[in-house]
């Protein structure tokens, strides 16, 4: 990154000090199609016959098209809501109010949904880019939060977007930070593809491995078929040291605490009725969610001890000599539960998102597991495989805190980019 080297001079501004060359000017300034609504219509399955429908559940959180879940409208009036170049929409209402998307030719054909508003941008007085970078910065999420509440309910609409206030440097300057930024923003979606694919990876290794389909050399001893409460021992200890660490279980992070989970601190003089689980316990979480339809199993690595809720079922290993905590952690990953809960899972016990599943019949349930040596080695080729995405996790975190850097600086024009 090339950088200016003449003495800059600021000014006042709406937004702070600016360049004295710099602008401020409002969306609305800088726009041709001046903030239309999406379409109301029901999404289909994809076809490739029919456009693709956007959605804001559609937008992912660095602001791109995410094509997992792909639907697609059918409507008569489907063309008149189709997304061009220089078109950047915005969520107008829900939690997500304010993500952004920028339209990019490579995602296909798509129709703007309702909860959109779409801008297109006038090319002659901004850059697009530059513009859809800066609804990544921290000054556009303060003004987000505080236009969207206004009502009591998040929302901001057309008219609200349009009086968005950006800084304007000049259009070349204008293309040099996006050409920077767009940069990182590469960079992020390359290591960002990488992680998943490594995610992918293990998957595929761990439904070999944790299954038995596939046997490492040098082991060929049958697995064992038990029941958990041949493994496992309930844990039943009550909190009477009145322990305030209060975790919940996330299915896709694992315990956390409960403070951050849900922004919430449970009453301590009613803490003594929870369980105290220690490091290297597990819970069970009869709680159904994304991707864990029958519950999640987890096991507590980060604290010492922690106390969580009765509706949990908690145990722990009964013989650290017999069997290994590392690979059970693994396996309990892979759902390896779920076709035996479908069975003790009682009908209609589905009552608050909570599956009905009795102690007694989850201490019944059946696994296969292979003797010590082998999980332990299991275990060390799957944490090998987690500590290599860990290290992807931190090298993409580090990018993107990077971009953050640079956003603060290049957005002010504390650092003016050669042009």
């Amino acid at each position: 990154m090339n950088t200016t080297q003449h003495k800059t001079n600021y000014k006042n501004s709406p937004l702070g000090l600016i360049p004295e060359d710099w602008e401020v000017k409002t969306l609305g300034e800088v726009i041709t199609i001046k903030g239309d609504y999406g379409i109301n219509a029901a999404a289909v399955d994809f076809d490739e016959q029919l456009p693709i429908y956007i959605r804001i559940t559609d937008i992912d959180d660095e602001g791109n098209f995410s094509s997992e879940k792909k639907k697609s409208v059918n409507d008569v009036n489907s063309s008149n809501f189709y997304l061009n170049k220089n078109d950047l929409v915005f969520v107008r209402t829900g939690a997500t109010v304010g993500k952004s998307y920028l339209y990019n030719e490579n995602d296909g054909k798509l129709v703007f949904a309702g909860f959109l508003i779409r801008f297109r941008v006038d090319t002659s007085k901004a850059n697009d880019y530059f513009l859809w970078s800066f609804t990544k910065s921290k000054p556009y999420w303060d003004w987000v939060t505080s236009v969207s509440m206004r009502s009591g309910q998040p929302g901001i609409n057309s008219s609200e977007y349009s009086s968005l206030k950006l800084p304007i440097p000049p259009l070349p300057e204008q293309n040099a930070i996006a050409n920077c930024l767009s940069t990182w923003d590469k960079a992020i979606a390359t290591q960002t593809q990488l992680i998943a694919q490594k995610e992918l990876n293990k998957k595929a290794v761990m439904q070999q491995l944790l299954s038995g389909k596939k046997r490492l050399k040098g082991y060929s001893v049958e697995w064992k078929e038990m029941r958990l409460r041949d493994v496992f021992e309930r844990v039943t200890s009550k909190n009477v040291e009145v322990n305030t660490n209060v975790v919940t279980i996330s299915a896709q992070r694992g315990f956390i605490r409960q403070g951050d989970y849900f922004n919430k601190i449970v009453a301590s003089d009613v803490l003594d009725n929870y369980f105290l689980v220690q490091k290297g316990d597990f819970c069970y979480n009869k709680s159904y969610s994304n991707g864990y339809p029958w519950g999640a199993t987890k096991r507590l690595t980060d604290f010492d001890k922690a106390v969580v809720t009765t509706l949990y079922i908690c145990f722990r290993i009964k013989s650290e000599a017999s069997n290994s905590g590392e690979f059970f952690e693994q396996f309990f990953e892979v759902n390896s539960l779920d076709k035996g809960l479908t069975k003790i899972a009682h009908e209609g016990g589905r009552a608050h998102g909570l599956l009905n599943v009795t102690p007694n019949d989850f201490f019944g349930l059946k696994i296969k597991v292979p003797e010590y040596k082998e999980q332990t080695t299991i275990a060390n080729i799957l944490q090998c495989a987690d500590e290599e995405i860990q290290l992807l996790k931190n090298k993409l975190q580090q990018l993107k805190d990077q971009k953050k850097g640079l956003m603060q600086v290049l957005f002010t024009g504390k650092k003016r980019l050669e042009f």
